[in-house]
């Protein structure tokens, strides 16, 4: 009886075996714009020594699989690597969409089954072209190739991300899943990341990704690595670009070691180099920039669990033009008539005083592991260490001595679950929790613009997306975070009494220093974000996507505690202690058309914020050092109104055209004016050859037009000490439209591997042209850039 039991018992279990592991995947590999079958595909089962490869009518067939969930890393000749989590149960089909050609699209485009942050948001993706063509530019000059992207500029390295009229706090940069932490509030400080670091680039335009934080207002720029192959591999990839305006350049090089086992390390560096930029009259004297960044990641991935340690430091210290370093109010108006700067000397690699340097550290732990049956846990800790000097144009003993020198600290950690089990069904829970310090040094000799503070954050999140089938997919989220500021600040007495501090504010005075108060302001914030959407698939060519999303963010620490002549703006900001959390209400929508032949996007948006929160001149103040404009912060409620739209045609297989057009209007609604520092208009149109028999031979002449903005705030009035009267101080009116051409060139050549070897020539501002921008805080005291000729060697290896 025992005997017949135990064969019994095996005789079950084999069955089982069988039918849970006799399961067939049935799957088709096709092109996104055409859905032609791609053939020559490789589809690999993660963590397993299984290749399958599609036919000529796309298809592969993969037998003996168990029930459950598997990842499949497909690849496909000049189609972007995919990786496709499914859960297989009994006999499943898949269909799987590929970005065929990616080598031929020189434009950004907004593709369906491209891997997306969100699927209803508006969400661009940088090609990689676009960011070796920028690969001796910042990062906010390669988003510029991105409709509804502009940038607010010091100069010319001085670069900051506009998105549909939004920058500043209201832009989240994450860099490698780490958000930054760099005093992204300052105008003048532009992102401390390199682009060359990075060849993922996306932009999501609105608080639509919840998930990486509730207050990104304006939009989130995601920066990742390109993912890691798990093959034996060595490659590496070196980058020269060499520039005629300001008689430098830069390199970048990385190298990359994985394994099949899933191990992997990757280094990578970079340098840049530039002297004094030049206007197309005159040079423009110290605006030399010196810049150096390095990463390093160790890794291993699978399907089961991965790690991964990751560090990297950037560096740079950047010249400000010394004619923007102003005396006086006299000094200012004087700048503003004239058309010549007030200081113009020979060239020089030299950075003098005025500048500024700094230094950003970025360390990262991270974890995975996935669960059979209920989906993937990650967990990561980051560190960030921001330090920030400016220096002034002083005299004396002090001359060399920083006017500001700050340090900021933060540790994060965060931690998510994604449950994706089921198909068509994903989850996901997370938390975050974060302390960041901010040290202001005393030994500067100036009043600490910005004190010393402790921040501690804590958020919770929740998002979904739901395929209702084939052509619609729902998506979701919520959000809740907790701020608490806690800063140690010194205020004049007189200050303190003008601004009405001594009525509201008397309850956090620590001691009473006669002409000056020592304060304890310590600030709790609690903010709620929403978001919902659809995407609804037309065909395989047309998309529609509609996105709500409610986002509330706390004010940074210079909208409250500004307080003084902040050197490197030559102005002084005063920030205000009453500004509360302001609250955004978004109305985003795109319809999308892609093709092999022609396709288009055409995204309108609304923003709604209450208790907007801007900074604007409002007069004159005399120091010991002279008289300087005042910048003050308010609040107000705004409107946001604008469309970013795009097209390109494939008139042959050789000629391409692209066209961009962005338009936003802001609006303070409550006294129905302009709202300051809005982008203007602007238009742009490109057309392409390409013959790949020709060594993949491509030109291309781009043309932009940017209107000139006629909405804007009016201009103040101002005591002249030199005309003894008040005068109006033109500080506020937008320069006349201009329009620039641009050339970009290229060619490929094979050294040891096929095409390893990429030259290219481009030059900007082509027919050197003189213009302002309404958005570049220098011109004020000089034209902008002039022509600029780059040559590329960019080596695979």
């Amino acid at each position: 009886m025992k005997y017949y039991l135990c064969v019994f018992a095996i005789f079950c279990s084999t069955l089982v075996y069988a039918q849970d592991c006799n399961s067939i995947l049935l799957g088709e590999i096709v092109d996104f714009h055409d859905n032609s079958p791609l053939s020559g595909a490789t589809i690999n089962i993660t963590g397993k020594d299984y290749t399958a490869t599609s036919k000529e009518n796309g298809k592969f067939s993969i037998k003996q699989l168990c029930d459950g969930v598997i990842e499949l890393e497909i690849s496909h000749p000049e189609c972007t690597t995919k990786f496709v989590t499914l859960t297989i149960n009994g006999d499943t089909y898949s269909e799987i969409r590929l970005e065929h050609h990616l080598e031929e699209l020189k434009e950004v485009k907004v593709v369906g089954d491209v891997p997306k942050n969100t699927n209803s948001g508006q969400e661009n993706i940088l090609s990689v072209k676009d960011i070796e063509q920028n690969s001796g530019k910042s990062l906010g000059d390669a988003l510029k190739k991105i409709a509804g992207v502009s940038t607010l500029n010091t100069g010319g390295n001085i670069v900051k991300p506009v998105i549909q009229g939004l920058n500043g706090s209201r832009i989240l940069i994450l860099n490698n899943n780490v958000r930054m932490q760099d005093m992204e509030w300052g105008e003048e400080h532009a992102p401390n990341v390199d682009v060359n670091a990075n060849q993922n680039i996306s932009i999501i335009k609105g608080a639509a990704a919840i998930e990486y934080g509730g207050d990104a207002i304006g939009g989130v720029i995601v920066l990742e690595p390109l993912p890691i192959v798990r093959t034996d591999s060595l490659f590496g990839k070196t980058q020269l670009n060499l520039a005629s305006n300001g008689r430098g350049g830069n390199i970048t090089s990385s190298l990359t070691k994985s394994y099949k086992s899933g191990l992997y390390i990757k280094g990578q560096g970079s340098y840049k180099r530039l002297g004094d930029l030049e206007a197309p009259d005159y040079m423009l004297s110290n605006t030399g920039i010196k810049e150096s960044g390095a990463s390093l990641s160790v890794g291993k991935r699978d399907f089961i669990q991965g790690w991964e340690g990751y560090y990297s430091y950037f560096n740079s210290e950047i010249g400000i033009l010394r004619a923007s370093h102003i005396g006086n109010v006299d000094d200012l108006i004087s700048a503003i008539n004239s058309d010549v700067p007030s200081v113009v000397n020979d060239f020089t690699y030299d950075i003098d005083q005025p500048y500024q340097e700094v230094t950003h550290h970025l360390g990262k732990l991270s974890y995975y592991r996935r669960f059979e049956g209920l989906g993937k846990w990650t967990t990561q800790y980051d560190f960030q260490q921001n330090r920030r000097f400016e220096y002034d144009v002083r005299v004396g003993d002090d001359a060399d001595k920083a006017s500001l020198d700050l340090k900021l600290t933060t540790h994060s950690i965060l931690t998510n679950i994604k449950f994706d089990a089921k198909q068509g069904l994903d989850f996901k829970v997370g938390a975050l929790g974060r302390y960041q310090s901010n040290f202001a040094n005393p030994d500067t000799g100036v009043r600490r613009l910005i004190p010393d503070y402790d921040k501690y954050d804590f958020g919770l999140f929740a998002l979904g997306s739901y395929e209702l089938n084939n052509d619609w997919t729902l998506d979701a989220g919520a959000r809740y975070d907790f701020s608490r500021i806690d800063a140690k600040k010194f205020y004049r007495t007189s200050r303190w009494e003008e601004r009405g501090y001594d009525v509201d504010f008397s309850d956090i005075i620590l001691e009473d220093l006669d002409t000056q108060l020592l304060t304890n302001p310590v600030f709790d914030y609690h903010n709620f974000s929403g978001t919902l959407g659809f995407h609804y698939e037309i065909n395989g060519k047309d998309h529609l996507r509609f996105n709500y999303a409610y986002a509330q963010r706390a004010p940074n620490p210079s909208e409250l505690f500004s307080d003084g002549l902040h050197h490197s703006a030559a102005r002084i900001e005063l920030g205000d202690l009453r500004i509360k959390s302001e609250t955004s209400s978004k109305f985003s929508a795109s319809l999308e058309r892609n093709t092999t032949k022609w396709g288009y996007t055409v995204a309108p948006f609304l923003n709604s914020i209450n208790d907007f929160i801007l900074v604007e001149p409002t007069g004159v103040e005399f120091t010991i050092r002279g008289a300087f404009p005042v910048w003050s912060y308010r609040q107000t409620d705004a409107v946001l109104l604008g469309v970013d739209a795009s097209l390109y045609n494939n008139w042959s297989s050789s000629i391409r055209t692209d066209h961009k057009f962005a338009w936003v209007r802001g609006t303070d609604t409550e006294t129905d004016t302009p709202l300051i520092h809005i982008p203007a208009a602007n238009f742009t149109n490109s057309i392409s050859y390409t013959n790949p028999r020709w060594n993949n031979f491509l030109i291309s002449l781009e043309s932009q037009y940017v209107f000139e903005q006629t909405r804007y705030p009016e201009n103040i009035e101002v005591y002249s000490p030199e005309q003894q009267e008040n005068v109006i101080l033109d500080i506020n009116t937008p320069p006349d439209a201009y329009h620039l051409l641009s050339l970009n060139t290229e060619a490929s050549f094979t050294l040891k591997n096929t095409n390893d070897l990429t030259i290219g020539l481009s030059a900007t501002n082509l027919l050197n042209t003189n213009y302002r921008d309404y958005l570049n805080r220098q011109r004020y005291f000089a034209d902008d850039l002039g022509r600029n000729i780059n040559l590329r060697l960019i080596f695979n290896y």
